[in-house]
Order: C-alpha cells, then sequence, then structure tokens
C-alpha cells in the first residue's frame, strides 16, 4: 500500500474512535453523569492517541527503510562500480531506482534487472509489515485511551498538552531548518574565502567568476573577478524601480478599498487585484521582455537616449506590478484592523474622512503597512526570472536605470547551474553571495522591526 493510503487507514480509524468515545461521552452525559471535560475532549484525546503515534512509525519507517535499501543494494553492485566508488556508485544507484520506479532507458544491465527485483521484493515486504504494525498500533492506541477514560480523566488537559508539544515540535523544526539553511551556506562561504579575500570580495567592482580553466567554464577567458558590487547595486536599483511603482499604487488601492469604497466595490476590485499575486513570474518575465523593454527601449530613443535592449528599469516596472497585490493586501487588512472607534471619535471632532484616514488611520496602522513593505522588498531581493529575461546577466556597476544590470539572484542561478566544481572558486562564490543576501534580509527584518516598536501604540 502506498503511504497516501495507509495514512487514509490511520485517519479512518482515529475518526471512528473520536465519533464513538465522543457519543460514549455524550450519552454518559445525558444520563446525568459528570465529566470534567466536554466530550468533544474526549473524543480528541481517543483520536489523537489511535493516529499520531502510528504515523510518527510510517514517518520513521519510510525514512529507515529506504536507507537500508540503499545499503542492501550494494551487495548486487559489480566490483569494478565498487572499487570506483563514489560517482559510480551514485550512478549505480540511480539506474536500479529508475527501474524500480518502472523507467527504463535501453536494456538494463542484468545486474540492475537482479537488484530491482530485489529492491521491489524488499519494498513489498517492508509495506506489508508497515502497514500491519501502523494498524495494529493504531487501534491499541486507540482502545488504550478509551479505556483511560473516566469520569474524572481530564480530556481537555490531555489533548491541550499534546497540542502543545505538536506546537513545540513544528516551531523546532521550523528554527532547526533557518538554522541548518544559514549553516550549509556558511561553511561554504568559508570555503570560498580561502580562495579569495573577503576584502576583494566585498569591496570589487568587477565580477567575471572563470573555472581554472577558462576553456572549460566557455567564458573566453580573462582573469576571475568576484567583486560582489555590481550585483547588489543592480539588486538595489531593480528593487528601488519596483518599490516605487508598487508602494504608492499598492498603498492607495489599499487606502481606497478600506475607507472609500463601497462593500460591492470592494468585493469586485479586491479579487481582481490580487489575481496579480497568482500569475506566474515566468509571464511577467515575458511581458518585460518582449513588451516593456522594446517600448522603453523605443522611447528613449526616440528623445535621444541610449537605452540597452534589456534594461533595469524595464525590469523593476513589471516587478513593481508584480508585488503591488503583496502590498495591497496586507495594507488593507492592517487598515481594516484599526478599530472604529478611533475613526468615529475624529469624525466627532469634525475631521473629514481624509483628514480621519491621513491623521488617524495611517499612523496607526504605521507597523502593518512598514511589514507590507519590508516583504515587497524581500519579494523583490528575492526574484530571479524576471531579472534574467528583462535586464540581462551583465554585472555592471551602474545606476543608471536605462543600463542592463544583473541581481545576486540572478547570478546564483547562473552560477549552479549545469555541471560544477564544488572545489572551485566560482562555485564556492554562489554561496558567498546567497550569505550576503542572508545578511542583508537580516538587516531589513531589523530595520523594520525597530520602525514597528517605535511607533507601535496600543488600541482597546
Amino acid at each position: 500500500m502506498a503511504f497516501t493510503t495507509q495514512l487514509s487507514l490511520l485517519l479512518i480509524i482515529a475518526l471512528a474512535f473520536y465519533t464513538f468515545a465522543k457519543r460514549s461521552v455524550t450519552s454518559a452525559r445525558n444520563r446525568g453523569e459528570l465529566f470534567h471535560s466536554l466530550p468533544n475532549y474526549y473524543g480528541l484525546w481517543v483520536g489523537l492517541a489511535a493516529s499520531l503515534p502510528a504515523i510518527l512509525l510510517l514517518i520513521l519507517w519510510s525514512v529507515i527503510d529506504i536507507q537500508l535499501f540503499q545499503h542492501w543494494v550494494r551487495d548486487y553492485y559489480p566490483a569494478e562500480i565498487l572499487a570506483a566508488g563514489g560517482s559510480q556508485e551514485v550512478v549505480a544507484l540511480a539506474k536500479v531506482e529508475n527501474l524500480v520506479a518502472g523507467i527504463r532507458f535501453g536494456d538494463p544491465e542484468a545486474w540492475v534487472v537482479e537488484a530491482s527485483s530485489a529492491w521491489s521484493a524488499w519494498e513489498h515486504s517492508s509495506t506489508t509489515a508497515k502497514t500491519v504494525v501502523a494498524l495494529l498500533l493504531s487501534i491499541s492506541g486507540g482502545f488504550v485511551a478509551y479505556r483511560k477514560i473516566s469520569n474524572q480523566f481530564r480530556a481537555r488537559n490531555a489533548v491541550e498538552r499534546i497540542l502543545f508539544w505538536a506546537l513545540i515540535s513544528a516551531s523546532t523544526i521550523a528554527i532547526l531548518t533557518t538554522i541548518g539553511i544559514v549553516l550549509s551556506v556558511l561553511f561554504e562561504t568559508i570555503r570560498f574565502f580561502q580562495l579569495v579575500p573577503p576584502t576583494e570580495f566585498i569591496f570589487g567592482t568587477e565580477w567575471n567568476p572563470q573555472f581554472e580553466g577558462a576553456e572549460r567554464a566557455g567564458t573566453g577567458g580573462g582573469d576571475a573577478k568576484y567583486g560582489m558590487l555590481p550585483m547588489f547595486a543592480g539588486t538595489f536599483l531593480i528593487s528601488a524601480i519596483a518599490l516605487v511603482v508598487a508602494v504608492p499604487v499598492g498603498l492607495a488601492s489599499a487606502i481606497y478599498l478600506a475607507e472609500y469604497s463601497t462593500p460591492k466595490v470592494r468585493a469586485t476590485i479586491k479579487p481582481l487585484l490580487e489575481i496579480l499575486a497568482g500569475v506566474p513570474t515566468v509571464v511577467y518575465g515575458f511581458f518585460a521582455a518582449l513588451t516593456v523593454a522594446p517600448m522603453i527601449k523605443q522611447a528613449g530613443e526616440s528623445v535621444g537616449l541610449t537605452v540597452a535592449s534589456e534594461s533595469a528599469l524595464a525590469a523593476g516596472l513589471v516587478m513593481g506590478v508584480m508585488i503591488i497585490p503583496f502590498v495591497s493586501s496586507l495594507a488593507d487588512d492592517v487598515i481594516n484592523a484599526i478599530p472604529q472607534a478611533l475613526r468615529d471619535a475624529a469624525y466627532g471632532l469634525g475631521s473629514t474622512k481624509s483628514e480621519t484616514t491621513r491623521q488617524v488611520v495611517l499612523p496607526a496602522a504605521l507597523p502593518g503597512i512598514v511589514a507590507a513593505v519590508i516583504l515587497a522588498v524581500s519579494r523583490a531581493v528575492g526574484e530571479t526570472m524576471i531579472v534574467v529575461m528583462a535586464a540581462g546577466l551583465a554585472a555592471n556597476l551602474s545606476f543608471n536605470p536605462l543600463d542592463a544590470v544583473t541581481t545576486v539572484t540572478s547570478q546564483i542561478v547562473t552560477i549552479l547551474v549545469g555541471d560544477q566544481e564544488f572545489e572551485s572558486a566560482k562555485t564556492l562564490s554562489a554561496f558567498a553571495l546567497s550569505t550576503m543576501l542572508i545578511i542583508l534580509t537580516l538587516g531589513l527584518n531589523f530595520f523594520a522591526l525597530q520602525i514597528v516598536k517605535k511607533y507601535r501604540e496600543q488600541y482597546d
């Protein structure tokens, strides 16, 4: 049985225990018996006992058996593959896994067929055993929990304790994932700085990464240069153009929808505005490259300006349109959350609607608006597809919006595409750029928190 089928069976069993326990307690209460908690908590207690241990077992078993299969299948590898090791074993494992999944490339070797047959047998036995054990654990867990139900059993406390530890586990996973990402990038960055001086990377004004053999990289030769300033200049330029478009338009839209529009107009305009958030970025990239960039180039040349076919202005304008919904939707929700009593007090003092909005509502909503803008900044800084298609990959240190520039994320993607040597400074430079981007994002978040702390006010 597939994992989803097993999970569905466990959930059905948990739902059956939940319903049965809840009805039993309800019937007992109707007969006049007194219970510590509501019937719903007793049902949840039994349902959680019937599902959580079995689901955890399924997840743990699924992780372990794959590791065991990958270890056991090595017994079927030819001696020359085992002697070579490394990439040869990776390729051999991929052949076996592809055949197990039903993917064939020509006629596989005899040892691959034999190994895949053994893998399939192991997988079938493991799935059967896993299903039986999980179902038995689910039924026994639900039965034991049901037997524990009594007038004195504090089901609400037990359920809340389980949920408390579940929330702690989710928070811990999120924190550990963040730490793991930062450390994995940081270790590679340290390796990069062992090859390239940090001062050259941080203060350098030229970017021309190279492998040891320029002919292998296809870059045409030249000395390797690892100065990050051109990428960050392009990132700031494009993001600034995007924010100049998105913040005024998004904030004005939010003010209109929250303070001036009728409910019917709001119900029509807000979903249409939020559709922009669902458009794939590659579509925006095509629009920028095929429509906006030629229009800007033609308009600029008509007045005697030199405009690159791929310009920061084209990418920034389209990116600004893309992030309008982020600013508008969040700012609208924040403005709507301001208590109506504040508006009524302003009206009672003789303020007009515009004065109330400008002097009462917006200052009260400022922390939330700042958070919306910071989210828009993060979205703009992390955008890749629009930049690649509309602004190009030229690492020019320029603040002219009519020039072709590139961003940090675009260079990271370009460097890590294809076969790479992870002992090369060129490949490791992508991790150094990632580290600097993380530091930039943390700085923006810290700045936003300081603004929020400064202007936050408490309202009844």
